[in-house]
């Protein structure tokens, strides 16, 4: 019975193990457990930052080569198959646990950062230097970002929905493994898939944590000790976890639809309390601006300029999405079933990239016109602390107090449900990619989520995270572009 439990929980527990190892090492030597990351993340980015900008590039032009060639009308199961969700519901879901906290974090602060800190090339608080701003906010958050997720679901959705295969990363190497993706080297793919999800789903807590911190800083003068954003990592597991035990129906999909209603009323608001002429011209222009660059951008990494612009931004944000894929991808693919290839790839390609580009467009829009039009001097602060460049913007409209609970409310139901939906991913991957996981799987996933976000943050802050999300993708990006090559075998075989 030993053997059996061992064989069949392999993943579960060497990929527990090593996280267990991992947080026991911050723990015990977290300057040690700092300089080896580091270095690890240097040499990547001095090596492979070229291999990050072609790679996403290339899932984003085959996602669409996808929908849009004769395969694209296969369904994601039986033929006669309707969706599990209505249209609304799997948006809802799938955006809350693709973006939702990133956009918050990043929604003011990057545009502004951009504005201050352009390439060298663009003078520094320049007209120039704000469209630039604005083009690349849409470029890191638009469809590059969303290509990668398709990529991972659809392999996962095909090869379990159509081909009946275990739900699982592994699964989508059957064509060049073979049986052999129920032994040791499926094992070795589900644990690249495990760490992904746990290093990625933890910088984002961690980038939530410092955010809910400094806005209940700011507004209530709460100590801004490390030891409360601890508490409030405390806290939040606490609730994503009873979340998780309640299951897909209950749980993530009601706070999914509530979160995105709530954001819904906070960019209307800013909208309509603020300039909405201004805003709108700023959406039209940066789309225009993106649409007739992003292949430029998509390949650009400013060699003559130094590389570091495009390492610190673009490339950080392509790992920070591939290390997201596999928990990301297993998600949507659960919740994608029933839906033909084209719908997917082009809902999903379309429909959050085109809210994030107005979520950008009104927060980082309004921030600028602030900045540039009313001399608010948000961009100097965003420059040296992000998380609290959203509260002070908030504070240039009435009923600021109002809004900036109503971003924190955001905050910590979108911490919610990115947890809570990662939580129910692990546990789905190390439980043979079955639907059902045993409560305690959800309770060590739960927990480790949280410990690694700590980890990172007493080792280096959000440096720290920044840094592990590059070094973890790394293993995934070779990965994905396996799948792309296995999906291809598997659909020619229709």
């Amino acid at each position: 019975m030993i053997r059996e439990y061992l064989r069949r929980d392999a993943v579960f527990l060497l990929s527990s193990g090593l996280i267990l190892i991992f947080i026991l090492a911050g723990i015990a030597r977290p300057d040690l457990l700092d300089a080896t990351s580091s270095a690890v993340h240097a040499m990547i980015l001095d090596n492979f930052s070229w291999l990050y900008l072609i790679s996403v590039f290339f899932f984003l032009v085959f996602a669409l080569a996808l929908a849009l060639s004769r395969y694209g009308s296969i369904k994601l199961g039986h033929d006669a198959e309707k969706p599990q969700y209505g249209f609304f519901g799997w948006v809802a879901m799938l955006f809350a646990a693709g973006m939702g906290i990133g956009l918050l974090f990043w929604g003011v602060s990057e545009p502004l950062v951009h504005y201050l800190q352009p390439p060298p090339f663009i003078a520094a608080a320049s007209p120039d230097a704000a469209a630039f701003a604005m083009r690349y906010a849409f470029f890191h958050w638009g469809v590059h970002p969303w290509a990668i997720y398709a990529i991972v679901s659809l392999s996962i959705a095909y090869f379990s929905f159509r081909r009946g295969m275990p739900a699982l990363i592994s699964s989508c190497f059957y064509p060049v493994l073979g049986d052999r993706i129920y032994g040791l080297a499926g094992n070795l793919v589900d644990v690249l898939a495990v760490f992904a999800t746990v290093f990625g789903t933890a910088t984002s807590l961690g980038f939530g944590a410092l955010q809910i911190h400094s806005g209940l800083s700011h507004l209530y003068g709460i100590s801004s000790a490390i030891s409360v954003t601890i508490g409030i990592i405390i806290i939040a597991t606490a609730l994503f976890m009873a979340s998780a035990i309640l299951g897909v129906e209950k749980g993530i999909q009601v706070l999914s639809k509530f979160n995105i209603a709530l954001a819904v009323v906070l960019l209307l608001l800013i909208l309509v309390l603020g300039s909405a002429p201004y805003v709108l011209n700023v959406f039209t222009s940066a789309l225009g601006g993106y649409i007739n660059n992003v292949i430029d951008m998509s390949l650009q990494s400013y060699p003559f300029a130094g590389f570091e612009w495009s390492r610190d931004w673009t490339v950080f944000y392509w790992a920070w999405w591939i290390s997201w894929a596999p928990f990301v991808g297993l998600f949507i693919a659960r919740i994608s079933r029933g839906r033909t290839i084209r719908e997917f790839v082009l809902t999903v390609l379309t429909v959050p990239s085109l809210f994030t580009f107005i979520w950008f467009s009104v927060f980082g829009g309004s921030a600028l016109h602030l900045e540039l039009e009313q001399g608010a001097d948000i961009a100097a602060v965003a420059g040296e602390d992000i998380s609290l460049a959203l509260f002070l913007f908030l504070e240039h409209y009435p009923f600021a107090g109002v809004l900036s609970l109503v971003a924190i409310s955001l905050l910590i139901i979108f911490f919610v449900t990115s947890a809570d939906s990662a939580t129910v991913v692990l546990g789905s991957l190390t439980s043979g990619g079955g639907l059902f996981v045993p409560n305690y799987k959800k309770v060590v996933w739960g927990l480790s989520l949280s410990a690694v976000a700590i980890v990172l943050l007493v080792t280096g802050g959000l440096a720290s995270l920044q840094v592990m999300a590059i070094t973890v993708a790394f293993p995934f990006m070779l990965v994905m572009l396996i799948l792309c090559y296995t999906l291809v075998i598997g659909l020619s075989q229709e």
